[in-house]
């Protein structure tokens, strides 16, 4: 596709690294830009800049915040005793869509994946054993495995299920009503809470 302008050439490359953004969509974009006015473009460009500069993750749960811990974790309307174990940020929000689940999360920021040369000191696991470990007596009572039903998901599952085990948490995981090798991102919510609710023992 050959434009007119190497500055809206070079818009257009930018627009369409994002993902799920084709060529012409990023033309559409970039055309619809030049007819916003400048206060528009700014406050766009300057929420953008804002996810890198202001953004953070919570110290407690590794979920995205505005401040240096989150506001489920500083909650005092959340259960204290059930930490929720999901792969990054877009399970948290498919989960409180679902308004079945009042505990606490942490966000792997991934799941174990050899091939893709992601490996157990890659992501929050350890985090996520001191978590445990270090709490009050008897203030974790139950970890819920709530990741991918897939051979990494499973192989993740299987790691930190080994990995808790010598603290005698309860470790339990989703029931099956969310298919396998399904995202939770993308499973529905009535489908995603009654697996919440329905959870059953964690069985390695």
């Amino acid at each position: 596709m050959e434009l007119p302008s190497e500055v809206l050439q070079t818009a257009v490359d930018q627009l369409s690294t994002l993902p799920g953004v084709g060529k012409r969509s990023a033309l559409r974009f970039a055309l619809h830009l030049l007819r916003c006015t400048d206060g528009e473009v700014n406050a766009l460009a300057d929420s953008v800049r804002a996810l890198k500069t202001d953004l953070c993750q919570c110290r407690v749960c590794h979920n995205l915040s505005d401040l240096p811990v989150c506001p489920i974790c500083s909650s005092s309307k959340r259960l204290r005793d059930t930490v929720c174990v999901v792969e990054n940020v877009q399970d948290v929000m498919a989960i409180e869509a679902t308004q079945q689940y009042r505990g606490l999360y942490h966000v792997l920021g991934g799941v174990i994946s050899p091939i893709d040369g992601v490996g157990v000191h890659d992501i929050e696991i350890d985090s996520l054993v001191d978590r445990v470990k270090n709490a009050d007596p008897d203030a974790v009572n139950e970890v819920i495995l709530a990741l991918p039903t897939t051979m990494e998901g499973d192989t993740t599952n299987y790691y930190i299920n080994k990995q808790l085990s010598p603290t005698g948490v309860k470790v339990t995981t989703l029931a099956r009503g969310v298919a396998v090798g399904d995202s939770l991102e993308y499973a529905d919510r009535i489908t995603l809470g009654r697996s919440i609710v329905g959870r059953v023992p964690f069985d390695a």
